[in-house]
């Protein structure tokens, strides 16, 4: 089957999804259909585990971030009994935007409409005029809304609306052993550096999160030039080896070294002293053995987390030197995503390596970074590409890495496939998407129960 006969019926696109997928097919008019938007925001979104932040942007009582949550504006904040949490950025009065800025630092959060004024606990503090009320404006009623689910998982802050939801352990599963090759490096932990970077591109924000869960197949055409410039060595299956690592829960990643007899640093190059304290960092051998050989870290959190940590030189005189950049592709359309980009930074490296590796991250994969505007063009290309019944209705070749064998002796979990170069990864974040679109499940997990925060806390 090469075209699905679907007419305008994503019903029909979906089943040829389900049934394709298998085969390793998948329909075009999946990826970035406006008529799947509104239903994918809230089965998709609305119920699973989605990055809002890292500990160090909120360091201090009262610091607090502007971030986004399946459709929301929420505050991240740190409150006054230096407990994080987030809270519906909108006024229980009127609903007006409580911040207007993306980031600060407060007690209390005052509405510009009328002046009700919040803790930054979230708790309702203050209402003008209270006296013209009928009765006593209960504080506690009207408190902001939290965010029923807020964990912290070694610095990096996940939310979610799903009332029902497993707990952020459950839902990383097998994913935080390879969280923790980068997140627990060092004992003393990473650190943002610089505020998150923001631009939007005329794609569907699956094209991200799917690249970055597998696809280091492209690496050889769409980002060819680092190759032929000495960015990367010229060998065309530079991201070939090893490991191609599907997990469960749709998240997937490779962990990839270089050609065979190709020069590699051990440990991707990082500091001497964050060397040395790998196994404090770990408390284990098998992590220090797995980035001993590693090179280069993709992957995703499904549905829109992911991350790459790879060794590249900032330009062609420049040295190669690692760099860690985590980031959340944003729907704001079917066809458009504002794609939200952090850089971390182990906190006790050397000045001199922190400022090295961030500008190898703003010169290749910050806003403007070559690689950056390499995939952007692409994802914008293919988003424009499926449009139409015409060119909705073909079916995509999935096919790759299908019948290979895994990996033996692999020090971490999940299933490693014995090569970088496959589509499995991909097969199963569609499949998870695919999954989550079909089931309406309860209604819990399509809103979000009205609780005050002190309802929330005692829960």
């Amino acid at each position: 089957m090469s075209i699905v006969d679907n007419g305008d019926d994503v019903q029909q696109l979906i089943a040829a999804g389900k049934e394709g997928l298998a085969k390793g097919r998948l329909p075009a008019g999946l990826l970035a259909n406006p008529k799947l938007y509104d239903l994918e925001s809230e089965r998709v979104f609305g119920r699973c585990w989605q990055f809002l932040a890292h500990e160090t942007e909120v360091p201090q009582a009262g610091d607090y971030v502007v971030r986004y949550l399946a459709g929301s504006s929420v505050i991240v904040v740190r409150g006054e009994d230096g407990t994080v949490r987030a809270m519906a950025n909108s006024c229980r009065h009127r609903g007006m935007r409580l911040c207007r800025t993306e980031m600060g630092n407060t007690s209390h959060f005052r509405c510009p409409y009328h002046g009700w004024t919040y803790k930054n606990t979230g708790t309702l503090a203050g209402v003008p005029a209270r006296d013209f009320y009928p009765n006593e404006v209960d504080k506690d009623q009207w408190s902001l809304i939290p965010v029923p689910h807020v964990e912290n998982y070694h610095g990096l802050i996940f939310g979610c609306i799903d009332a029902d939801a497993p707990s952020l352990a459950d839902y990383l599963g097998d994913m935080a052993w390879y969280l923790d090759l980068m997140v627990k490096r060092s004992p003393a932990g990473l650190e943002v550096r610089g505020e998150p970077q923001r631009w939007i591109i005329d794609a569907n924000w699956k094209l991200g999160a799917e690249n970055f869960s597998g696809d280091a197949y492209h690496t050889m055409m769409t980002h060819r030039f680092s190759m032929e410039i000495g960015m990367l060595p010229p060998d065309p299956e530079v991201a070939k080896w090893p490991a191609h690592v599907s997990l469960s829960n749709g998240h997937g990643l490779g962990v990839l070294g270089v050609p065979p007899g190709a020069p590699l640093p051990p440990f991707m190059g990082y500091p001497q002293n964050i060397v040395e304290g790998l196994a404090a960092g770990y408390g284990d051998q098998d992590h220090v053995d797995v980035l001993r050989g590693t090179a280069f870290i993709h992957g995703t959190v499904f549905p829109n987390f992911s991350f790459l940590n790879v060794m590249l030189g900032k330009d062609i005189k420049s040295r190669p030197v690692p760099m860690l950049t985590m980031r959340v592709w944003r729907p704001l359309s079917h066809n458009t995503m504002e794609v939200w980009s952090w850089f971390f930074v182990e906190k006790d490296a050397p000045e001199e390596f922190k400022q090295e590796s961030y500008e190898t991250y703003v010169r290749t994969f910050g806003s403007s970074g070559t690689f950056e505007q390499d995939d952007a063009e692409v994802w914008r290309s293919i988003t424009a590409a499926t449009q139409g019944r015409l060119n909705g209705s073909q079916m995509l070749n999935f096919e790759m890495g299908m019948g290979f064998g895994e990996l033996p002796d692999w020090k971490g979990p999940g299933r490693p496939l014995a090569g970088g170069y496959a589509e499995r990864n991909q097969r199963e974040f569609w499949g998870r998407w695919l999954d989550l679109i079909t089931d309406p499940g309860s209604d819990s997990s399509q809103s979000v129960t009205l609780r005050t925060v002190d309802e929330a806390a005692a829960s």
